[in-house]
């Protein structure tokens, strides 16, 4: 699943933490998880985290064994019908081959 429409007009990385979060938004995501799932290092992870953070598109749970970081429930789309359709190859093409 994909963050809202909405939530998507940001850094790539940014976009790309917002869709992991959605992916697990119930039990959300430790850093190493989503640096994982990410693929970004450390430091582009954390900036992006910060922003995110600072927009409150992000909610992040601290307790003593683990910090769990979650979406905030307006970035998790309602249902199905409010995922972005999927990209075409040519879609994809045009976002990394500027023409």
């Amino acid at each position: 699943m994909k963050a809202k429409r909405e939530y998507r007009n940001r850094a790539q990385t940014e976009v790309a933490v917002l869709d992991a979060l959605v992916d697990r938004s119930e039990e959300g995501m430790g850093v190493f998880e989503l640096r994982a799932a990410v693929e970004v290092d450390i430091d582009e992870l954390e900036e992006a985290l910060g922003t995110l953070k600072a927009d409150d598109l992000i909610v992040v749970e601290s307790n003593p064994d683990e910090t769990v970081i979650k979406p905030d429930e307006r970035v998790v789309p309602d249902a199905p019908a409010e995922e972005e359709p999927e990209q075409s190859i040519g879609e994809w093409l045009r976002e990394r081959i500027p023409f």
